[in-house]
């Protein structure tokens, strides 16, 4: 009888020492709330357990439990290898001589006979000690990032375990657990910790609380329509074994930095409304974070908590300008409005409700009135008005031919050269 994903796992952690934790890039609650509580289930367990993600840990989240202990690379895991090529020369003797004044440690090799000279000498980075590899809410190992462009071949000699609710996740691991119906990924851990900690329990305060927290922020806060009967019963079994749940509310919806307040106030003071196509949309300028002192994660809840919640619209849409390129983010408000395709037409995705994409090294000069062009004509069509042109855009410095080569450029480019990030759930908003 063939095991299932989740009894494969637990085979494969039980026959391992040193395991790597991973989530996606500009991490959410969800993927933090996620790493850290099987971090830490993992090490109850007597596992050596290293965590790592590109980016930083946003502000809000650094209230739970070792956030710090979250690497922004692998590097540091490999061995530093030196070769002698043996050939002319054999060694007699092999030490070596601390030189902390210059901060130099000097190996020294005594030929037996012969002589080594420079060439005899190659560097080469060893293999990283690691035995399994956990990656948690992405749905590609490209959604790591640099940590998976650096260390490609981590990835092809290690065992990937692939952790994900996502409906565009490509099956890239050995072990494949995807649960579309789960409200998050911090949901399927819960029922993964459970099972790895059968002869004794690993749940503690801080494992249910981080887990919460990826529940209520994938869930926001039990008010997406993602939201299921079962996502409630989960909560309540992390409640009882200690989240402090006001905890989470407090600092990821009740505390908000004063430079979070000024940059969302910049972007609620450039709110446009699209009334014939049912849709609003604002933007912040790379600019604006310098001015406000932002980090550019400060955006993230900007749209949920405000820009949606204007009456009679199908969406919302916040274009983010960032040094990286322009991230775009997408929120639907009613039912049968599905975001997520129009995010695709952008090489982008997510969910029906909340979705997003973005365009590497463009600007809001380059591409914003061409967005927002070609989302109208889709509205255009699906509320059946009839075919315009659109002179109400407002314009930037940049001509309209401009930017039009700008997008031809990016729409007919090799995905394969350059691709563009799908960004689901756990990435919406393009933090």
């Amino acid at each position: 009888m063939e095991l299932t994903p989740k009894q494969q796992i637990v085979e494969l952690v039980n026959n391992s020492k040193k395991i790597l934790v991973l989530t996606h890039v500009n991490p959410d609650g969800d993927a933090i709330g996620s790493t850290l509580a099987l971090v830490m289930g993992l090490r109850k367990l007597n596992k050596e357990v290293v965590a790592a993600c590109q980016d930083v840990v946003p502000n809000a989240l650094n209230f739970l439990p070792e956030t710090s202990e979250i690497k922004s690379d692998i590097q540091n895991q490999r061995d530093f290898i030196i070769s002698i090529n043996t050939t002319n020369a054999k060694v007699d003797k092999l030490g070596y001589k601390q030189n902390p004044v210059e901060n130099r440690l000097d190996i020294v090799i005594t030929p037996k006979s012969g002589e080594f000279s420079q060439g005899d000498v190659t560097i080469t980075p060893g293999a990283a000690k690691f035995d399994l590899i956990f990656v948690l809410d992405a749905p590609e190992l490209e959604r790591t990032g640099r940590i998976y462009d650096n260390n490609p071949d981590v990835f092809y000699e290690v065992p990937i375990i692939n952790i994900d609710h996502h409906s565009g996740n490509d099956y890239f691991g050995r072990v494949n657990w995807v649960d579309l119906t789960a409200t998050s990924t911090a949901e399927i851990l819960v029922s993964l910790l459970e099972s790895l900690g059968r002869e004794k329990s690993v749940f503690d305060g801080e494992i249910a609380t981080a887990l919460l927290t990826g529940i209520i922020t994938d869930t926001g806060s039990f008010q997406h329509n993602n939201t299921t009967p079962k996502s409630f019963t989960v909560a309540a079994q992390l409640v009882a074994a200690g989240a402090r749940q006001q905890e989470i509310i407090q600092h990821i919806y009740k505390t908000k930095l004063l430079s979070t307040l000024k940059l969302w106030g910049k972007i609620l003071s450039n709110i446009h409304e699209e009334r014939k196509h049912r849709f609003v949309w604002s933007e912040v300028r790379i600019d604006d974070f310098r001015i406000f002192n932002a980090h550019e994660s400060e955006t993230s809840g900007v749209i949920d908590e405000l820009l949606k919640t204007v009456p009679d619209i199908d969406f919302a849409i916040l274009l983010s300008e960032k040094n990286d390129g322009l991230h775009v983010s997408l929120r639907g408000v009613g039912r049968g409005i599905n975001v997520a395709e129009l995010a695709q037409k952008f090489g982008g995705g997510g969910h029906e409700l909340a979705a997003a994409f973005q365009i590497p090294g463009s600007s809001l000069a380059d591409a914003r009135d061409k967005i927002l062009v070609q989302i109208k004509e889709v509205q255009a069509k699906r509320l059946g008005l009839i075919t315009e042109a659109y002179n109400n855009i407002p314009s930037s410095n940049t001509t309209s031919d401009n930017y039009s080569k700008s997008f031809e450029d990016f729409e007919t480019r090799n995905p394969e050269d350059q691709s563009v990030d799908e960004v689901p759930l756990d990435q919406i908003d393009v933090t």
